[in-house]
């Protein structure tokens, strides 16, 4: 009977998205449960089963709201703009270079999918065709999640996913001809660390097998560090999974990072997204036995976030006693305490990342959303200032420790990116000339850097592109994040510039709980200060307001993963502000999310229910338990994949669930792609419909003349 039931409810829902009209919120079934002497009411739990009635429900959600979107007349035209426009840029990621070879992916004009490539004294070509192998699988997406060339350049290892699903499987590709060598060797999702001295033996992270019937909050506990000689099976070097060795927890990643030219080695432990590392070191050739003699060389106390090796100098990024990061070196063999610091921390910037190279140390700065790069010469203690090519922000950076200069990618929010090599013996930057800027002009656009004052008095910086022309309030698309340390920086993308393109405002809300500001930023966001983020963006709406650059009518927020806290908060708390909100991929519903099997390595950003401190933190941010009946909420398109395994899918679900019940006159639309995940490993088309139908959106909700869905 029960079964006969959930299909009548599921033919019903999808018989009403075929006739055109919403289907409505899915069945409350309450759960109450009393935490730490607050009542806690959720009534979409059965949701988080992903059950068949959950399943059809969103894809009966997401056929209303492809319907509504299909019915805006000009979205079809829309919708081919966009993809010529995306279509005129090739984008080139993770340049480097091994040996005589350079190694990077590709995404052509006009291509949907990244490839690897390689470039030598035979020319380039294509190592991994993800456009042949979508065609070998009936047109499925597949995307290369990383690639890790070998010392000598004659091997990389490369990890290739299916539907967004990033459980990737690694292979290794003989650099010269293209043939597979070794693999496919599953459950390797978080990607290869390291190669041998001799390009014989590769290092990758494994998950675990999880068992018959074993609950997949499991899935990314007991993690372990991996040596495969490409001949037999892998062999766990390091983690809890193995029960001896190093001491790791089960929510512990262990990481083997070799360095070439080094004979030192470290073995890394990540917690989870924490950002501060523990590390042990050891002879570089003994890293491959669970034996290898590791001895402590920091812990987390100690605030490294980043390393690098040269030969045996030990560089480290550290944020203690330094809110916007120092730099220290040591000697392998010599414990932390003896470290030098090799750059100060300076209030005025923040430094962001080290790289090592045969002539000296290459450092990331920036400051605000801007780039600055320093370099200190090898065997001296002297900073060097280095005049870059853009003023914008640099994406990517490589250095190989045993040859000089190092290769760098640099964009703006108007300027594509381009790959530029720096040659240190004549102090200028060389353009390789790699990638297509695109069809976009910088001097179309104006670009301003504001500060708009948060509820706290504190000054949040506010970065606004608009396109020349626009006087007088318009359409408005303001961005944010504000988790992990994470920073919203001067880089180019295609999404943002499409939108641009179509006349809208693009404004970048560099919200507390990013690391624009440094460590102390990123903490003004976090645990109990969490609700700053969300009140950091109503600042910044209210002030593209009162400067008259929108109006609350034409104002929309955008954001996605933990950025869908953000969203969800300062939609709840401030419903009358906006006109609508782009909530992708959403973590929604925080006091559940630690139940996922994502959730435990994010305990460290975001607590724990089972603490008083980390309940009452999660409740703040929980948007969906911050949804009341009878408030007339603005607009809200909520996105998700079916194989998202970042932020589980029931999370964006469950919150048009709650929007809907709450019975807001304005539109809640859940949009379903069913071969994407968190958007990494999406293909160019799946990334361009997400696009046009945001502008549509947005077009729609300002009242833009011709943009209404048309009548059923």
């Amino acid at each position: 009977m029960k079964a006969m039931l959930l299909l009548a409810a599921s033919i019903l829902a999808m018989s009403a998205a075929a006739a055109g009209s919403q289907p409505p919120a899915p069945p409350a079934k309450p759960v109450t449960e009393t935490l730490f002497g607050q009542t806690v009411t959720d009534n979409y739990r059965y949701m988080e089963a992903l059950g068949p009635e959950t399943l059809d429900w969103m894809k009966a959600q997401g056929s209303f709201t492809r319907s509504m979107f299909d019915s805006i007349q000009p979205r079809a035209d829309l919708g081919k703009r966009v993809g010529a426009f995306t279509g005129s840029f090739g984008f080139i990621n993770g340049y480097a270079t091994y040996g005589t070879r350079a190694f990077y992916e590709e995404r052509t004009p006009g291509s949907d999918n990244f490839d690897l490539m390689v470039r030598d004294a035979s020319g380039v070509r294509k190592l991994v065709d993800i456009a042949a192998l979508r065609a070998a699988h009936d047109g499925k997406p597949y995307a290369i999640n990383y690639f890790l060339a070998s010392p000598d350049g004659a091997k990389v290892a490369v990890g290739i996913s299916q539907g967004g699903s990033e459980a990737a499987e690694i292979s290794v590709y003989d650099a010269a001809t293209g043939k597979v060598i070794a693999g496919p060797i599953d459950r390797a999702d978080f990607g290869a660390t390291a190669w041998s001295a001799d390009s014989k033996t590769l290092f990758f992270i494994r998950l675990k097998q999880l068992a018959p019937g074993e609950d997949e909050i499991a899935k990314y506990k007991n993690a372990t560090a991996d040596a495969w000689d490409l001949k037999s099976d892998p062999v766990a070097v390091a983690g809890a999974g193995i029960g001896k060795g190093t001491s790791f927890a089960p929510d512990e990643t262990p990481v083997i990072a070799l360095t070439p030219g080094s004979d030192t080695g470290l073995l890394l432990s990540f917690n989870g997204v924490q950002n501060e590392l523990k590390a042990w070191a050891a002879p570089a050739a003994q890293a491959g036995t669970v034996a290898a003699p590791w001895k402590l060389l920091f812990g987390r106390d100690d605030g490294v976030t980043s390393v690098d090796v040269h030969g045996d100098d030990i560089y480290l990024l550290s944020h203690k006693d330094a809110p916007t990061f120092k730099v220290l070196v040591l000697k392998a063999g010599e414990p932390l305490a003896a470290a030098k610091v090799l750059v100060a921390a300076d209030p005025s910037r923040v430094i962001e990342s080290i790289h090592a190279a045969a002539d000296g140390l290459y450092v990331m700065t920036r400051k605000g959303a801007y780039s600055e790069l320093l370099r200190v010469p090898a065997g001296t203690t002297k900073i060097e200032s280095i005049a870059l090519p853009v003023s914008g922000h640099i994406a990517e950076m490589f250095t190989d420790p045993r040859a000089a200069g190092v290769s760098l990618q640099m964009s703006s929010w108007v300027v594509a990116p381009t790959l530029y090599r720096y040659d240190p013996k004549t102090g200028h930057f060389e353009d390789l000339n790699l990638g297509v800027k695109g069809a976009i002009a910088a001097a179309a656009f104006t670009v301003s850097d504001l500060k708009a004052k948060a509820k706290d008095g504190v000054e949040v910086p506010l970065s606004l592109i608009q396109p020349k022309g626009n006087t007088g309030p318009h359409i408005t698309l303001v961005e944010a994040y504000g988790s992990y340390g994470i920073s919203e920086l001067a880089d180019f993308s295609s999404r943002r510039a499409a939108a641009l393109k179509e006349g809208v405002n693009y404004g970048i809300c560099h919200v507390r709980g990013g690391g624009e500001l440094g460590e102390a930023w990123r903490l003004g966001g976090k645990d109990a200060n969490k609700h700053n983020t969300w009140q950091d963006i109503i600042a910044c709406g209210e002030d593209l307001i009162a400067r008259g650059i929108t109006t609350k009518d034409k104002l929309f927020i955008i954001g996605g993963s933990a950025g869908g806290i953000t969203m969800g908060r300062a939609l709840t708390e401030r419903p009358d502000l906006f006109a609508g909100v782009l909530d992708l991929v959403p973590a929604a519903n925080p006091l559940r999310s630690e139940f996922s099997p994502n959730g435990p390595p994010n305990i460290p950003e975001f607590g724990t229910v089972s603490t008083e401190a980390g309940f009452k933190n999660l409740y703040a941010m929980d948007s969906i338990q911050h949804v009341k009946p009878g408030v007339t909420y603005p607009a809200v398109m909520i996105a998700t994949g079916l194989n998202d395994p970042r932020v589980s899918p029931w999370e964006p679900a469950k919150f048009a669930a709650a929007l809907i019940a709450a019975g807001s006159p304005n539109p809640v639309l859940l949009r379903i792609d069913e071969q994407a995940g968190h958007g990494v490993g999406s293909t160019k088309t799946q990334t361009d419909a997400l696009t046009a139908d945001g502008i549509a959106f947005m077009f729609w909700r300002a009242g833009q003349p011709g943009w209404q869905p048309a009548k059923k």
